[in-house]
């Protein structure tokens, strides 16, 4: 069986994925997966720059992944970056300069071609049973919602409601404080008007929450039932009853007592409240007994991609 590797590096506003993989006809095996809180957007986000400290720490990111790409002997390697890159104004100066200095070529994402390759990655996961379904990512830049069924997409969109923003716009105390939660929900309300129209057009019946903080609440409530996920599973169910029990303790607890909680990481102590309260909103909207939770977003719909070229040189 001929296999090959490939790298995916996945910019993320907050955090930088490093996903090395074996590919073959049957699908692909991990070799190495690395994530770190680069933080890109801290900083300059909402005034649509890249800090100076932040690019200091994306290139030092960059270079330990280039050290592991190359240890590899990898040459197919597809970097991405996404809402903080893309709005920079000195975006495309910072992915000239990765490129010369580092010899990684960056494929800036729209919006769109975001939320299309994160709708991949969780038809990858098998989250995905037939009905249609709302599914959403949340990044520390924006935020990707697509309706649509394993077959097709009906509608999809990027908003630029990340939990960077969100954070920097409207969590200034902590505990973060009541009036601050009901002006973040004006806002989503403003913001996601068209969103709130396609719901109500299309009428998903199921929400599917890829990666990142639906991964962390996850992690939480299975600390909580003192289970363990298993290797190698890509789905999990979240019962909203025990949802709405881990976003009341969110909002009710500092930092270092976030921090304490069975489960938490802390590249996620600082978004993970505002990015809470945007999946309850969300919840108003689309009544459902649990969440599905896709480990899959991203980085694996370019593996997903990556796969097709090779079934289609195959065939």
């Amino acid at each position: 069986m001929n296999t090959q590797k490939a790298a995916v590096i996945d910019m993320g506003t907050n955090t930088f994925h490093l996903l090395l993989v074996e590919l073959n006809e049957s699908g692909f095996k991990t070799i190495y997966k690395e994530k770190i809180p680069v933080k890109l957007g801290k900083g300059g986000i909402n005034q649509n720059n890249l800090a100076d400290d932040a690019q200091k720490r994306a290139f030092h990111t960059l270079k330990h992944f280039k050290n592991l790409i190359d240890g590899e002997n990898i040459n197919q390697v597809f970097a991405f970056a996404t809402s903080a890159v893309r709005n920079a104004e000195n975006g495309l100066a910072f992915v000239q300069q990765v490129k010369e200095e580092i010899g990684i070529s960056i494929q800036v994402l729209s919006g769109e071609e975001e939320a299309q390759m994160i709708y991949e990655g969780i038809c990858l996961s098998g989250s995905l049973n037939g009905q249609v379904e709302l599914m959403m990512d949340i990044g520390g830049g924006s935020v990707e919602f697509i309706i649509g069924t394993s077959q097709e997409v009906f509608w999809k969109k990027s908003f630029e409601i990340g939990g960077q923003r969100l954070l920097e716009l409207f969590h200034y105390h902590d505990p973060i404080l009541p009036e601050e939660v009901a002006k973040l929900e004006s806002y989503l309300e403003t913001k996601l008007g068209s969103l709130i129209e396609a719901i109500k057009t299309y009428k998903p019946t199921g929400l599917v929450g890829a990666s990142g903080t639906f991964d962390t609440l996850t992690d939480i409530y299975y600390e909580s039932m003192l289970q363990c996920k298993l290797t190698g599973q890509h789905v999990f169910e979240l019962p909203i009853n025990e949802f709405e029990k881990i976003h009341d303790m969110l909002l009710t607890k500092n930092k270092e007592e976030r921090l304490q909680i069975p489960g938490m990481i802390p590249m996620r102590v600082d978004m993970i409240v505002v990015a809470s309260s945007l999946i309850e909103f969300i919840l108003r909207y689309i009544p459902v007994r649990s969440i599905t939770c896709s480990h899959y977003a991203l980085k694996e719909g370019a593996i997903s991609r990556v796969l097709k070229q090779i079934s289609a040189i195959k065939a």
